[in-house]
């Protein structure tokens, strides 16, 4: 299975909105607002790496076992199979990244959660 978006593909989560820029067969390019304070789930791919570009704002990161802090133009890579997650650091400024995934599989389904602020776990 390849890529499951399609460019102008987007949702509105707890935390904030994502739309997809563009995409291939085994590549996605999204866009993802995260609201003040707010956090993704703990959770890992199987099927699908991600590159983070932070465009605007400061997030706190859980990759594996680290904590990193990164804010516009720095980047984190996501290898398959990592936990991770993403919360906006800010109290009053949105927090804007792309993501770029790569993989075999890209689609929502790929998504494990292991800890989630909005009932929403595996």
């Amino acid at each position: 299975m390849a890529t499951t978006y399609k460019k102008g593909d987007s949702d509105t989560r707890p935390w904030g909105t994502w739309e997809v820029l563009d995409s291939g067969e085994h590549y996605c390019v999204k866009k993802i607002t995260v609201n003040p304070n707010a956090i993704l789930s703990l959770q890992m791919h199987n099927f699908r790496a991600e590159h983070w570009i932070i465009a605007e704002g400061e997030a706190m990161i859980v990759l594996g076992e680290d904590t990193l802090y990164r804010k516009a133009d720095d980047s984190v890579y996501i290898p398959v199979k990592t936990k991770h997650r993403i919360k906006n650091s800010s109290n009053d400024k949105k927090l804007v990244f792309i993501e770029i995934q790569t993989g075999e599989t890209l689609d929502e389904s790929d998504i494990v959660r292991f800890e989630d602020n909005y009932g929403r776990v595996n």
